[in-house]
């Protein structure tokens, strides 16, 4: 730029997912530019083109957020997009040249956004990450800078018990199972369709047959489940130490694959089912995950994934240690906000 009192972009970082993508654009001293947040950019829902559609309108939102002087693209060198839906190799081969063809950044760094996640909750390039909100995915890095990814395509992939859509449905059959005798007692009876406004279970699987009840709505019930596990409830507390196993084997996966089993591996756990106030499950994750790595340590994400993607970026391009932590203090977010 001709105007050297503003900083040269030298990031433009994504992390996009079904119900929206985050965007940011930074400096190569880690000051943030611009930032932005658009709708859904998971190809896997809205296609190809409206994936592009959405990243085109996050790239001209944090352009004008940033106050670019006018010019054409490239907006920076460096492009990091972390996408949802970017689960196997065949993924890359179609996503990477459309985005090139774009023209945003002259280099394109294309990962799934498992990655942003872990990336954004270690302190060093390498670490092992793991979603879990209403899908489960896992991803890691090693230190000599290999991956680790899982195609996270529900049980078609091997997912037994794939993040709160899983739980939630569990939730929902356990209590109409308790109702038809197919099943033993469970508070969910009672729980699931209170939370529903629904008289019983019965009227809950009739209203979401029927679209009467959104079907996402069940994913609701992931919370409900986990309160009630909490609580004593015995079937509640089977399915939720299922999902707590899924989590540690997918971090004994990663840790095996990459060698990391003696290493002070950190161990990244985002997304909301591990808000839950259930502390069985997460002493039961973190059993799991010290069995697999007792070096490990585990740490809660309390940072927005797109600064993992932006740190990638930064990570790429040989960016000072000083320049990774002003850009943590800008994007972190303080417990609680």
């Amino acid at each position: 730029m001709s105007d050297h009192s503003f900083p040269d972009p030298a990031v433009l970082a994504f992390d996009g997912g079904s119900t929206k993508t985050d965007a940011v654009l930074v400096s190569s001293t880690g000051s943030v530019l611009g930032r932005a947040r658009v709708g859904p950019s998971n190809h896997q829902l809205v296609g190809l083109e409206g994936m592009i559609r959405s990243l085109g309108e996050a790239v001209a939102a944090v352009a004008e957020d940033a106050h670019l002087p006018d010019r054409t693209v490239p907006v920076c060198t460096t492009g990091v997009y972390c996408l949802a839906g970017v689960d196997l190799p065949v993924d890359e081969q179609k996503i990477a040249p459309a985005i090139g063809d774009m023209g945003w950044t002259d280099g394109v760094i294309l990962r799934n956004d498992t990655f942003a996640v872990s990336r954004a909750g270690t302190t060093a390039p390498w670490g092992v990450g793991v979603v879990c909100g209403t899908g489960m995915n896992c991803a890691a890095v090693g230190p000599d800078g290999r991956t680790v990814r899982f195609p996270a395509l529900a049980e078609l992939s091997g997912d037994f018990a794939p993040g709160g859509a899983w739980l939630g449905l569990r939730a929902l059959g356990l209590a109409l199972r308790a109702g038809d005798g197919r099943g033993a007692t469970t508070t969910l009876s009672e729980l699931v369709p209170a939370h529903l406004g629904e008289p019983d279970a019965e009227a809950v699987l009739t209203g979401i047959y029927t679209g009467a009840i959104p079907y996402a709505r069940l994913f609701e019930l992931a919370r409900v489940l986990l309160d009630a596990a909490a609580d004593g409830d015995a079937l509640a507390r089977q399915a939720a130490d299922t999902l707590a196993d899924e989590v540690a084997a997918f971090v004994r996966a990663a840790v095996d694959r990459l060698g990391l089993k003696d290493e002070p591996v950190e161990v990244v756990l985002g997304g909301g089912i591990f808000d839950t106030r259930d502390t069985a499950f997460h002493e039961r994750v973190a059993a799991g995950v010290h069995e697999a790595a007792p070096g490990a340590r585990l740490v809660r994400l309390d940072a927005p994934p797109v600064l993992g993607a932006a740190l990638i970026g930064l990570d790429s391009i040989g960016a000072p240690p000083s320049a990774l932590a002003a850009l943590r203090r800008a994007l972190t977010i303080s417990p609680g906000s």
